[in-house]
């Protein structure tokens, strides 16, 4: 099941459309959703974990984050995470409000603040980290 997972999650940072059945338990891992400003400013306001990944989706850097992120996610304590992916190559301006430099860029917050980011990391513990940052 988490192979699969992982499959799904790879092709719709891709952009690959993908019909997907999901189990009750795997329908509550939080979605990778487009960055959206009110839903955003929203998840802060009620003091939610959040994640915000500058993702591009020929970045194999982006696409070993996305195993992470999946799988992290998938596990109950972040049920109330919202996951907020950013188009590096059609957001510019967006991701340099958040100050990242470069595509495959995590960033963690708890509400309004900060709690960690990484940039351009594969190791899983480290993303893991920063992703657990945000519910810490």
């Amino acid at each position: 099941m988490r192979q699969s997972s992982f499959a799904v999650l790879a092709a719709l940072a891709a952009g690959v459309p993908t019909v997907v059945a999901v189990s009750p338990a795997a329908a509550a891992a939080p979605a990778v959703q487009p960055f959206n400003q009110a839903a955003f400013d929203d998840a802060q306001k009620a003091g939610k974990p959040i994640i915000v990944w500058v993702h591009a989706p020929w970045c194999p850097v982006c696409r070993e984050q996305a195993k992470t992120i999946a799988r992290v996610t998938a596990e109950p304590a972040y049920r109330d995470m919202q996951v907020f992916r950013i188009d590096y190559d059609t957001q510019k301006p967006l991701w340099q409000k958040f100050g990242a430099t470069m595509q495959s860029t995590v960033i963690a917050f708890h509400g309004k603040r900060e709690t960690a980011r990484i940039a351009h990391e594969t190791d899983d513990g480290k993303v893991t980290a920063v992703i657990h940052s945000a519910i810490a």
